[in-house]
Parts: C-alpha cells; sequence; structure tokens
C-alpha cells in the first residue's frame, strides 16, 4: 500500500476527532449506520472471523430500555445522542465462519474450548470496535465511546435472543454539538508509549 491519507483526513479521523458529549438535532439514517458496519467490517480479524455484533439503538422505545443500563455520568448525553451502538461480540462466532474462511476448520480450534473461543472473540471484536468509531468518523459521524454501562442489564434488556453475545462497548453517534466539547486531554509523548528494538 503506497498511498496514504491527507492530513487534513488524518487530522479528521484522528488529531480533531474527539468524544462528543453533546448533540445537535440532525437524525442519523439507517443508510448511514449500514454504511459504517460495513466499512467497519474491512478491517482485519485473526482468521477472519469477524466476532462484533452491533445493535443500535434509535427508537425512543429502545432508548428507554437503553436508559437503566447506562451509569449516571453517562445517561443525560447518551439519552441525547440520535443512535446508540451496542458493540458486542459473539463467543459463538466460529460457527458463522464457512463463508469468511472456508478453508479454516474453526470448528476444530474453538469448538471444544469455549475459555479459547471468548478470548479470540473478545480480542477481535475489540479490535473491530476501534474499525466501527475510525469508520463513522470517516462517514462524517461523531463518536462518544463509553465502558460506563451495566452489562448484565444491557444483556437482559437487549441481547435475549442473542445468548453467545456479551456487551463490550457502547458508542454514541449523531453529530457532535462543539460548544459541549471538554478541552482535550493530554496524550502521553511516543518516547514514553513505545520502543524500537
Amino acid at each position: 500500500m503506497s498511498k496514504t491519507l491527507t492530513p487534513e483526513d488524518q487530522t479528521l479521523i484522528f488529531r480533531a476527532a474527539r468524544s462528543h458529549n453533546g448533540w445537535t438535532d440532525e437524525p442519523v439514517s439507517d443508510e448511514l449506520l449500514l454504511q459504517v458496519m460495513e466499512l467497519a467490517s474491512a478491517g482485519p480479524t485473526a482468521f477472519n472471523q469477524q466476532p462484533m455484533r452491533v445493535i443500535f439503538v434509535r427508537s425512543p422505545d429502545a432508548k428507554e430500555r437503553l436508559r437503566p443500563c447506562v451509569m449516571g455520568g453517562n445517561l443525560d448525553k447518551t439519552m441525547a445522542a440520535p443512535a446508540t451502538a451496542i458493540l458486542c461480540f459473539d463467543r459463538g462466532f466460529w460457527k458463522h465462519m464457512e463463508e469468511a474462511a472456508p478453508s479454516f476448520d474453526a470448528a476444530k480450534m474453538y469448538g471444544k474450548d469455549d475459555d479459547m473461543a471468548r478470548h479470540s472473540a473478545l480480542q477481535n471484536g475489540t479490535l473491530q470496535a476501534g474499525y466501527f468509531i475510525l469508520a463513522a468518523r470517516a462517514l462524517g459521524l461523531d463518536c462518544g465511546p463509553m465502558t460506563g454501562f451495566y452489562k448484565d442489564k444491557i444483556e437482559e434488556a437487549f441481547l435475549p435472543d442473542h445468548p453467545e453475545w456479551e456487551a463490550n462497548i457502547l458508542v454514541n453517534l449523531g453529530h457532535g454539538d462543539d460548544a459541549a466539547l471538554r478541552p482535550q486531554r493530554p496524550r502521553h509523548s511516543t518516547d514514553f508509549t513505545s520502543q524500537i528494538l
């Protein structure tokens, strides 16, 4: 891959991107949410396992179901967001890999080891969550990722039909209100966070 994003595009999805806490009234369409999913799914995962599963919460009824699942400091901004994505990982991802990785015997590796399957689903589902946030930003949405929620309540309210899915991260989505942004906090230097050996 010899091409790079322009500095402006790099800034759009990394340097200037912020975790938003306030939102405008501009709606987010189903089509745009599905575009985010399609773009995010292009990122690599181990054996192409793609364990991330997403439930988009948009309707007033669904938002009310979400209300008791979110911790206090995250509640107001979540209820105000046009959409909230519940990013999950599927412990049973290996049962759905025939098309994605037809030459790989997923059942042999994961089918008899629940701990290995869950660990791999968590790792790769979290990797996909990063792709999801970048995809949303690349398509013009602002994001507010959160881990401040009650996992058991989310799963009871939204995942009863998906017993092998686990809630991982919530991401509020919409068009952010810049007036509600907090000052950006500093990032660690590369000298602190990395070594080249």
